[in-house]
């Protein structure tokens, strides 16, 4: 999202006025010990909308009916003035909780009695964790803090995360906030953090023997519809580009089909709505086929009509603004304003509809009606969040405090998190992990080595800045350190002297390079997916005079073709740590001394750099020959690639097995109609399939895949296992495989662990047509793990 100074000025100059004013304004009571403005305190208590014995929809259509349009129009802008009249203060709807707590929006401000929030591993590297309980204690850890926040009045209640885009590309400068390009995991992602941000779970964890997560999942059993916070699925819907050539995320047109759109594009949404519950959606700033995502109205409606959605939606900042300044979609302002509220956006980030909807209103293009059924959605969420409950004397959360923020267990799990997502890429002759007692030196080398900026894009106020050289600091006694290079972007190579000269003195050495927020951020695509200027010359250079093989260490969100390294001998270890965290130093020299043994994996696919010959404004995800299109992500992209999506080494070795498993799956009585039969390949036989839409009782039709997961080596570890499927026939474009299942579980030395998927075959073995539609194929589908295959036939 794009932060104008003019929101921030418009947010003081209004918050001034509040707090300065002499009118009827100062009446509000400031009913708690921080000086906070509640609605609903005496003498303005007496409204309907106060009385909380009433329903929700009671008490926001009241509301709704005590305003002026004036102040009804005052309500469609993310800082929302006062009514003093009613005793309701303002309100700031945008704060930022992507991996924490962050400064990006005007909603949170460190200067108060909080000075810091925990920051977590950005959200790629803790996709890599392929851990729901991870993410679920992450978000639930997150939002006690932001909960804190509020009640000292350093934060709102409204939050605009997960970002669950899919990382189509890999030179998006924002991939790095999405959980990766696999959509089953952006959606579970998407389930895990929403529910546990937004309170649906009830945070009972302890940790086992081997320190992993362990949490009760206990769902809210006395229906109450109350929200602890609110979370925003973002951004609705095909964005993932910034700015590449003529093309900015602002006047961008995304060409979707309809088979990607419904089974790459929007099933994280759909997630995060039916499952996760949210209560906010965004929409983004480009096209999608032509028309703006905040002015499309079958886009919006389907959300609300087919999903069920009961939330608010949003603008990204300033996308009302776009439809008319940038896409030229509308032909006046206030044509954009009326397109987006008609359409169904809630609420403008920016100050476009506060300026133009009055105007808009008088010339007849926007109805009250279209005003007050945005405003019965905002108010709804606000009530669901206890906001016009009164003075929050008996809140559940009253307690939550500075106390909360920053204490050893959020610091514990960052650092547990880091662990987990960090990847081995690389380990020749098993190199790792060294034994630090026998290191008599030890070189880092690096730009970003000595740095403590690595959290990635949207982070606030770190609870401990650390950097890598500290982490190893606490292990080795000797160490030399250089940065090769000033900066990430390296353009020069006056400082290798120095490197060279440190890593010929040292026993061991590492060198940390990659990706920092100059490369790739909001706003700011890549070109290139080799690491930066100099940097492969400064790696090469030190591997070259190093007395043993280095370890190399990338840092950044994208994908780094880094063959050169991968192939080179004289390299012998690489770890992929993504935007760590405040504990990143730590985590990564605890799994090079051994103390954890790594178990990350790739949630996204490593491409070479003659991938970026593909052009970035090409939505379409399935290969197309006839224009040398190798197609997108693990499940289409057929060209070279330098590590697939799930990859990952351990300091030991799994073998796995398949322990039970169906061979055949009978539909008789699960379907409405006679199967159909469709030529979906260009081959001349037909084939025949089920629509999902004619299957009945679904669920019941679920099976067990059961399987065995054996430790080889001498060190206990973590597996993450996958679970993938594909359709043994030739349906024109079928995935290359997909992701059906994901589990990690912790295996100790030598042991077996079993676990087990449950796989839903009109979710997880069915595909989509051309024309959007979910179909399951009859015949052989083949489930795969690692190396082993199992087939299972589904007849009528």
């Amino acid at each position: 999202m794009s932060a104008h100074s003019s929101f921030l000025l418009f947010f003081i100059l209004h918050s001034l006025q509040f707090l300065s004013s002499s009118t009827p304004c100062n009446a509000i009571k400031k009913s708690s010990p921080n000086n906070l403005q509640y609605p609903c305190t005496p003498p303005y208590d007496s409204y309907l909308f106060c009385n909380t014995s009433n329903p929700i929809k009671t008490r926001a259509e009241s509301l709704i009916s005590l305003l002026t349009i004036d102040e009804k129009i005052q309500q469609l802008s993310n800082n929302v003035s006062s009514i003093p009249r009613l005793g309701i203060p303002p309100y700031e709807w945008w704060s930022e909780s992507l991996h924490g707590l962050a400064t990006n929006g005007p909603g949170i401000t460190f200067s108060g009695a909080i000075k810091s929030a925990t920051s977590f591993p950005q959200v790629i590297l803790t996709a890599a964790a392929f851990n729901r309980t991870l993410w679920a204690e992450i978000a639930s850890a997150i939002a006690v803090e932001a909960r804190a926040m509020y009640n000292t009045g350093q934060a709102g209640l409204t939050f605009w995360a997960p970002n669950i885009n899919i990382f189509r590309d890999p030179r998006w400068g924002r991939g790095q906030e999405t959980p990766g390009e696999d959509p089953m995991v952006a959606a579970a992602y998407a389930i895990e953090y929403v529910r546990a941000f937004q309170g649906q779970y009830k945070r009972i964890s302890r940790r086992n023997k081997h320190g992993f997560l362990q949490r009760r999942v206990l769902k809210n059993d006395n229906g109450s519809d109350k929200l602890m916070l609110s979370a925003c699925c973002k951004h609705f819907t095909a964005y993932d580009l910034e700015k590449w050539g003529q093309f900015t995320r602002y006047n961008f047109n995304a060409v979707v089909t309809d088979q990607d759109m419904a089974d790459t594009y929007q099933p994280p949404f759909r997630s995060c709505i039916q499952q996760g519950n949210a209560s906010c959606l965004m929409c983004s700033y480009n096209r999608v086929n032509g028309i703006p995502a905040c002015a499309n109205h079958d886009l919006l409606q389907k959300a609300r009509t087919e999903w069920g959605f009961r939330g608010y939606i949003t603008s990204d900042c300033d996308a009302v603004a776009t439809i008319y300044e940038d896409q030229k979609y509308t032909k006046t302002p206030e044509d954009a304003v009326a397109s987006a509220l008609k359409a169904g956006t809630d609420i403008n980030c920016g100050t476009y509809m506060l300026r133009h909807t009055k105007s808009a209103f008088e010339k007849g293009k926007v109805s009250e009606g279209d005003i007050d059924r945005a405003l019965f959605n905002l108010f709804s969420v606000q009530l669901r969040l206890g906001l016009f409950d009164g003075a929050p004397a008996r809140n559940r959360f009253r307690n939550l405090g500075p106390q909360d923020v920053c204490n050893s267990e959020h610091e514990k799990l960052a650092l547990e998190a880091a662990r987990q997502g960090i990847v081995l890429l690389k380990n020749d002759q098993k190199y790792l992990p060294l034994h630090k007692h026998s290191i008599s030196s030890l070189a880092i080398i690096g730009p970003l080595a000595n740095s403590t900026n690595l959290g990635g894009g949207y982070t606030g106020v770190p609870c401990e800045l650390k950097s890598i050289l500290e982490g190893f600091q606490e292990h080795v006694e000797n160490i030399y350190y250089a940065a090769g290079c000033k900066d990430i972007p390296c353009n020069s190579s006056s400082g290798f002297a120095e490197a060279l000269s440190i890593a010929r003195e040292a026993e061991y050495v590492i060198v940390v390079a990659g990706l920092d927020l100059s490369q790739e951020t909001e706003d700011l695509d890549r070109y290139s997916l080799l690491l930066p200027g100099h940097q492969t010359a400064l790696v090469t250079a030190v591997a070259s005079l190093s007395r043993k093989p280095l370890i190399l260490v990338l840092t950044g969100g994208g994908p780094i073709d880094v063959s050169f390294a991968d192939g080179d001998p004289r390299i012998a270890s690489i770890l992929w740590i993504g935007y760590p965290g405040e504990t990143g130093g730590r985590a990564l020299s605890d799994i090079i001394f051994g103390h954890y043994n790594p178990g990350g994996r790739l949630p996204m696919t490593w491409y070479p750099e003659s991938f970026t010959k593909v052009p970035m404004s090409d939505m379409n995800m399935r290969a197309d020959p006839s224009r040398n299109y190798p197609g997108r992500t693990y499940r289409f992209y057929t060209g070279e690639r330098l590590y697939g999506f799930g990859y990952g080494l351990s300091y030991t070795s799994f073998t796995y097995k398949i322990i039970a498993a169906p061979s055949k799956l009978s539909l008789r009585g699960f379907i409405k109609a006679e199967p159909q039969k469709n030529m979906l390949s260009e081959r001349s036989n037909a084939v025949d399939y089920i629509l999902i839409d004619e299957m009945e009782y679904c669920n019941s039709l679920r099976f067990h895949v059961q399987i065995s997961v054996t430790n080889n080596g001498d060190m206990d570890g973590s597996q993450v296992v996958l679970l993938f499927s594909r359709v043994s026939k030739s349906f024109k474009g079928s995935p290359e495989r997909q992701l059906i299942g994901f589990e990690r579980v912790h295996t100790p030395s030598r042991g077996i662990v079993a676990t087990s998927f449950y796989v839903y075959p009109c979710e997880h073995l069915s595909i989509v047509d051309e024309h959007g539609n979910r179909i399951l194929p009859m015949g052989d589908h083949i489930l795969i793990l690692e190396d082993i295959e199992h087939a299972v036939s589904i007849e009528t």
